[in-house]
């Protein structure tokens, strides 16, 4: 086994893995992916120093600390085995089993790709990465890890490749971590990667957080102690906490808002955890009659969840001294959710049979963007990859936009977003019938810009001619774009199609020829499959 000098070793991974996987054939698979990792990349150093199976390993613990299973885990260990040494995936088939070959390979084709770079011949392999995240989403997860792990030891990196690798990370997979609801991971890709794109506001941020952390530490303990008596003469089970902004969130507001840092850092926060939803509102009442709510401060996410599947009560009062803090409400596993998101969802439980398909469909109900990327995935073709990675990156990682429909379900969109690419979002009929739009109960133009909180309603007609080329300037989702376009393509070849009909038959009643135009006859003696390619090949006149 390996030093123990090291972060990482076989027996912490082990440690943290038998925390929840018991069963011996499931323990004695991964002990075997292990000994296969560290024999292949035996000899294999990283920039640091370390032996290269410390990263692997350091991957399968942090998916160990999410209960991923023992495939999971085993595809961790073996993620670079096919990229770095001379084993095959056939081999990772035969030795181990599909599963785990499907997800090594999946991984390996993520580890290939340059975000920050988004040219030409990139795009293929971008496709592919998204491709294979759509068939399982477990890959995503795993290349999460490795990131993170990454992440953690790039101080061994060239500067100039330090700088690339966190812009990737600030662009990519931080985004993607969001979009999965896991949050704790999120942060931490964040904060490393500000400390490589904008160091000196990184450590400025950090010192001025430990400056105050005396005084900060005193005023969280003061308010804990005091919702503690007020909840505990409720006679509830609760546990509570102060909440700490991460540096990238602080470093965001002071940038984006222009806000000053004491502006920020000293909005206070905790988090009161209980049993159940009931309770949630319970604790919330109590809150809001003990302390001064702040208005329009008031966010019920456990009635209407985010899109990653976070829940929790927002609200924002004013304490006794003045100051204000928030307080978040949630049970445990909401809390658990919030953290971890996805992976918390789907954790790892012995004796209950895993199956792809169904945790795909179940997070495809769960997560309705991995349902967009479904969707556009089986859409779009190969020529068109650039369009699947922009949609992508543009309608999916950079949602920010939160609206309703009039039923009050939740749907996101990019910043810019109109009502149409509201309609679109919703069903693409819907929005080829579209001819106006309501918003909070007043009409607006189609190319009004959508903000949250505001409840769409859409105006349709079943007469309507459909979409036309100047909506493609109003839509800022590259799905909707998408759909008009096939719209408009369709439309096009309708009309070429009908004039091609025309012109075929007018010049084989000039010829006097006498045919019974079916497909089989038109593949037959024109090499087409039906009768509407014929319809648009050249007409006689224009071969003569």
């Amino acid at each position: 086994m390996l030093d123990r000098k090291y972060e990482y070793s076989y027996e912490k991974m082990m440690r943290e893995i038998e925390t929840y996987i018991h069963k011996e054939d499931d323990l004695n698979l991964i002990k075997k992916a292990y000994e296969y990792a560290l024999k292949k990349h035996t000899g294999q150093f990283r920039k640091s120093g370390e032996p290269y199976i410390i990263h692997p390993i350091a991957v399968a613990t942090i998916l160990a600390g999410l209960n991923c299973g023992p495939n999971t885990l085993c595809a961790g260990l073996l993620h670079d085995v096919v990229e770095d040494t001379e084993t095959s995936l056939d081999d990772i088939k035969t030795l181990f089993n599909e599963d785990i070959a499907e997800m090594v390979d999946g991984v390996t084709k993520v580890t290939k790709l340059q975000f920050s770079s988004l040219k030409a011949q990139q795009v293929t392999n971008h496709q592919k990465m998204l491709l294979a995240m759509a068939s399982d989403i477990r890959v995503i997860i795993i290349k999460l890890a490795d990131r993170l792990h990454n992440m953690r030891t790039l101080d061994s990196m060239p500067p100039e490749k330090q700088v690339r690798i966190a812009n990737e990370t600030l662009e990519i997979y931080a985004p993607l971590a969001s979009r999965l609801g896991m949050f704790k991971l999120k942060a931490e890709l964040e904060d490393r990667s500000l400390r490589y794109i904008d160091p000196q506001m990184y450590f400025k941020i950090v010192n001025l957080v430990k400056e105050r952390q005396d005084k900060r530490n005193n005023i969280i303990e003061t308010l804990v102690s005091e919702v503690k008596n007020l909840l505990l003469e409720s006679h509830l089970k609760f546990q509570i906490k102060g909440r700490i902004k991460n540096t990238y969130s602080i470093y965001k507001k002071m940038v984006s808002q222009n806000k000053a840092f004491e502006d920020i850092y000293d909005v206070y926060a905790i988090r009161i955890i209980v049993g159940s939803v009931a309770e949630c509102y319970q604790v919330l009442g109590l809150i809001h009659a003990h302390y001064t709510p702040m208005q329009k401060r008031f966010k019920d996410y456990i009635a209407v969840p985010k899109s990653n599947m976070y829940q929790s009560l927002h609200t924002t009062v004013i304490g006794p001294s003045g100051q204000t803090f928030e307080v978040q409400i949630r049970t445990e596993e909401m809390d658990k959710i919030a953290e971890y998101g996805i992976a918390a969802h789907w954790a790892y439980k012995e004796n209950v049979q895993y199956s792809k398909e169904r945790e795909q469909y179940e997070i495809a109900k769960k997560l309705k963007w991995y349902a967009d990327l479904l969707e556009v995935s089986g859409e779009v073709s190969k020529e068109d990859a650039s369009e699947l990675v922009d949609s992508v990156k543009s309608d999916i990682l950079d949602t920010n936009v939160y609206v309703y429909t009039p039923t009050g379900e939740v749907i996101d969109l990019p910043k810019g977003a109109t009502p149409l690419d509201f309609a679109y979002k919703i069903h693409t009929n819907l929005g080829n019938k579209t001819v106006g739009a309501i918003v909070n109960n007043k009409i607006v133009p189609l190319t009004y810009e959508l903000k949250t909180a505001d409840i769409v309603s859409i105006k349709t007609n079943k007469n309507s001619f459909g979409p036309s080329e100047s909506w493609l300037n109003i839509v800022k989702t590259n799905h909707a774009k998408h759909k008009i376009k096939t719209f408009l393509n369709k439309q096009n070849r309708d009309v070429i199609v009908s004039v091609g009909k025309s012109e075929l038959e007018n010049e084989m009643q000039t010829q006097k020829i006498v045919f019974d135009l079916n497909d089989k006859w038109v593949k037959e003696n024109f090499n087409k499959n039906n009768i509407c390619l014929l319809y648009t090949s050249p007409s006689p006149r224009d071969t003569r």
